[in-house]
This record gives C-alpha cells, sequence and structure tokens, in this order.
C-alpha cells in the first residue's frame, strides 16, 4: 500500500522508524509511533519524540500489547500531539521538496556541462 495514499487516511502511524517510512509519516501530518528494530531507526525515534510530533515504543524484545496500545490511545487522544504533527506535515508538504531538489540538481548538472 503506498505510504503517500495510506498514512494520511490514518489516526496515527505505528512503524519501525526506517528513513523513508518516517518521512512518509510526517509529511502525512499524523502522530507517529516508532518501534526502532535497529540501524538509524532509534534516531529516527528520537527525533519525532524531541519535535513533538510522535511517540517512541520500546525495542520489539521488549514491547508488549499493553505498551504498543498505550502508545496509540496516546496518539489518537492527544490533541497538542496531533496538532503539531498536523502543522510539521503542512510544513513539509508546502516546501515542494521534490521541485527544490530538481532545481538544485540541474543547476549543479548546468555548473559541471560547462566545465566540460
Amino acid at each position: 500500500m503506498p505510504h503517500a495514499w495510506l498514512f494520511p487516511r490514518m489516526a496515527a502511524v505505528a512503524h519501525h522508524g526506517g528513513a523513508g517510512t518516517t518521512s512518509a509519516g510526517l509529511r502525512a501530518g499524523v502522530p507517529g509511533i516508532i518501534t526502532p528494530g535497529g540501524g538509524d531507526q532509534s534516531a529516527w525515534a528520537d527525533l519525532v519524540v524531541k519535535l513533538g510530533v510522535g511517540l517512541r515504543t520500546p525495542g520489539f524484545k521488549s514491547l508488549t500489547a499493553e505498551k504498543l496500545a498505550n502508545a496509540i490511545h496516546l496518539a489518537v487522544n492527544d490533541s497538542a500531539l496531533r496538532a503539531r504533527a498536523a502543522a510539521l506535515g503542512e510544513k513539509i508538504r508546502a516546501e515542494k521538496g521534490i521541485a527544490r531538489a530538481v532545481e538544485v540538481i540541474e543547476r549543479h548538472a548546468a555548473h559541471f556541462r560547462k566545465q566540460f
């Protein structure tokens, strides 16, 4: 299921904290519930918590149904958390990041073409 279609339709997004999934959740503007499994996932979980737009649960080995249920309940019912997530999602969508990236790449590509 495409994240760009699914996530905006959700009350919260519970996931592993991969860079792509985290960015899709932030862009959707809904709270994230991250259960990191390794690699950079802990850093993304920490960032989501620092931004005040989501929660971090214990790792998979320590996660219980009760802990996950509590995180879901909080993410879905905390109006301040939901408002911060929605506001950040609006900012991210307004950046038009893909168009900006294309602009930067084309400018640098033109610079390199001139050199050769």
